[in-house]
């Protein structure tokens, strides 16, 4: 199964994503960049920022800066993963930045529930811009 995440709410296409890949379908999700986090980008900006910064760099929890390790975070946040089968089922999600070319001619699924028109104010921020605000190399 490959989903489309461009204008998609992290957290509800992350659920869906973490559902597909309990019921044993196998995830790929291309375009993370464009996936989209609600709020204000003022409060979003702060909230990333106060998380990397709170610890020291060498030491857990871990904070990704990439858009697609990021997205694959936030769907583990969704399974089980203290339990074998969570770490099984992690196992079969695959995160992508753009589209690769193996994936290029195939069917993508956009998560309907998951679009950024269900927003009810015009106020959110994309993952790419939160990555680049981080300190990522997008």
């Amino acid at each position: 199964m490959i989903i489309d995440a461009k204008d998609s709410i992290l957290g509800r296409l992350s659920s869906y994503a973490a559902k597909q890949a309990l019921l044993g379908n196998k995830v790929d999700i291309i375009n993370c960049e464009e996936c989209v986090i609600s709020g204000r980008k003022h409060a979003i900006l702060n909230e990333y920022i106060r998380r990397l910064h709170r610890k020291a760099p060498t030491k857990a929890p871990y904070f990704y800066r990439r858009p697609d390790m990021l997205v694959k975070r936030a769907i583990r946040g969704m399974l089980p993963f203290k339990r074998s089968r969570g770490r099984d089922v992690f196992k079969n999600v695959k995160c992508h930045i753009g589209v690769p070319e193996n994936l290029r001619n195939e069917k993508t699924l956009a998560v309907g529930s998951a679009g950024a028109e269900k927003l009810h104010s015009a106020d959110y921020l994309k993952v790419k811009d939160i990555c680049k605000a981080v300190g990522g190399k997008v």
